[in-house]
């Protein structure tokens, strides 16, 4: 019996001598995915609004610091699935999820993700006031998971993720400034977009919006190097492949063209070519019907 026990007390201390050193390796993994894109996530909170902290900490939860499979084979850090995405996906516990070319564009994306309506009420929020922040992601649907805004809290804080909020003074009581955005975004036919200014270029936008001047012409069946006229929506992510329900045809008034149409009801030209068996750069005689859908 004393054998037994002897034994059970030498298996403990072997187990009490593992878990400091495997708490110690995650924290090193955590520590060195923070170091490797707290930038990244500094750049989205001084485009979108969204708190570095909030940022870094979902990215690491979702990604398992990188580490997970949808991270490693889609650099997917943000869990987002397909739902309306036209671009590269993987499938990955029977769900779609979008596939990205960098890491990079999953952060752009991620911040696309929480611009959308349902998570408009957020932005009311202090950027300092992560808590308000992870209860309130939940609460709008991003997880399912019940836990998922303790999960956040405790990453913020045990990582000390506030440092990395611009704009924040961590010793101080008082409230911190907003981040304000150089564009601002607005929505369309369930798009996000911005507005053109006078003498407006794709790359102009691009280093305003954190994305690639030739992914925006693409985005916009466009030139990247056609200088943009005052006023121009500038879509910022893939139009629609068709227009939405109520909205069957278009009769075509004077100078319009097929991109412009396309541009006014957020739906790709090449896609609208062929529903109504035209080229995408034909020209369309005033008074003409095309379909839409």
């Amino acid at each position: 019996m004393k054998r037994v026990v002897l034994c059970c007390f030498v298996a403990i201390l072997q187990l009490l001598m593992v878990l400091p050193a495997l708490g110690e390796e995650r924290m090193d993994s955590y520590e060195a995915y923070i170091d490797k894109y707290y930038r990244i996530a500094q750049e989205q909170q001084r485009l979108y609004g969204i708190p570095a902290s909030i940022t870094l900490a979902q990215g690491l939860l979702e990604s398992a610091a990188g580490g997970s499979k949808l991270a490693v084979a889609a650099r997917n850090h943000f869990g987002i699935k397909c739902h309306d995405w036209e671009g590269d996906a993987v499938k990955y516990k029977g769900d779609c999820y979008r596939m990205y070319g960098s890491v990079e564009e999953s952060y752009t994306d991620h911040s696309m993700f929480l611009l959308r309506d349902r998570y408009k009420s957020l932005y009311e929020l202090d950027i300092a006031d992560y808590k308000g922040w992870a209860h309130g992601l939940k609460q709008c649907g991003y997880a399912e998971d019940p836990n998922y805004a303790d999960k956040l809290i405790e990453i913020v804080e045990r990582y000390d993720l506030l440092r990395y909020v611009v704009g924040v003074e961590r010793d101080s009581n008082e409230p911190s400034e907003n981040v304000t955005l150089s564009r601002e975004v607005f929505r369309s036919w369930g798009l996000l977009y911005v507005i053109a200014r006078e003498g407006d270029s794709y790359d102009a936008i691009a280093a305003d919006t954190g994305f690639k001047a030739q992914d925006l012409a693409k985005y916009n069946d466009d030139s990247k190097n056609r200088t943009l006229r005052e006023g121009d929506i500038v879509y910022l992510e893939k139009k629609k492949a068709k227009a939405d329900k109520g909205y069957d045809t278009h009769t075509v008034v004077g100078g319009e063209t097929m991109r412009s149409i396309s541009q006014l009801y957020g739906i790709d030209v090449h896609r609208l070519a062929r529903r109504n068996k035209m080229r995408y750069d034909a020209v369309v005689e005033p008074g003409k019907i095309l379909r839409l859908r």
